[in-house]
């Protein structure tokens, strides 16, 4: 992930942009489409985020659902490739999705376009999901200096009426940021 940081993106086009004179756009329509963009661009340069998330223009596996300053979460449906071999989430899933998200975090939080480079990742595992489940994945900022950021990140199996269920697994990821200039 570090040799991507490298590289900083053009901004998505802000939602406002389109909106009719005389109208207020949603502010947050701006932090997802910045994080569509920079997932699209970015993110699935990486070779293990394509295989376990998809690319926007070939086998699109993951969909962002709300963005705000520091917050994003998405939904993914689990398939073969996201499975242990007892047929349950891998640990190793659960692991990146912490890494994925808590960047795409820190995007959120001025519509930066690098993301730094991590420092430390955990994981706690305390449910599971299986073949077929849909997981939401919760990325949030708990705090954004000048050198670090500071992630959490929830990933929820989602119940059979489409809200949340049982927490799957929490992490955070800490990532230095001193030169990872925001876009603003």
């Amino acid at each position: 992930m570090a040799a991507n940081d490298e590289v900083t993106p053009a901004l998505a086009p802000a939602a406002a942009a389109t909106e009719a004179p005389g109208t207020q756009a949603d502010p947050s329509s701006s932090f997802l489409a910045h994080i569509e963009h920079y997932h699209a661009t970015r993110c699935t340069a990486s070779p293990i985020y394509a295989f376990l998330l998809g690319t926007p223009d070939n086998n699109p596996l993951v969909r962002f659902t709300h963005a705000r300053q520091g917050l994003f979460t998405a939904r993914l449906r689990l398939s073969a490739q996201h499975l242990n071999s007892s047929g349950s989430i891998h640990g190793s899933v659960s692991a990146t999705l912490v890494d994925w998200a808590g960047g795409l975090a820190i995007a959120a939080f001025d519509l930066r376009g690098k993301t730094g480079v991590s420092v430390d990742i955990n994981v706690s595992y305390l449910s599971s999901a299986r073949l077929g489940d849909e997981i939401e994945i919760e990325g949030r900022v708990e705090r954004l200096g000048s050198s670090l950021a500071f992630t959490e990140v929830r990933i929820f199996k989602v119940d059979g009426s489409g809200e949340r269920g049982a927490v799957v697994a929490s992490g955070r990821h800490t990532k230095f940021v001193r030169d990872s200039t925001s876009t603003k």
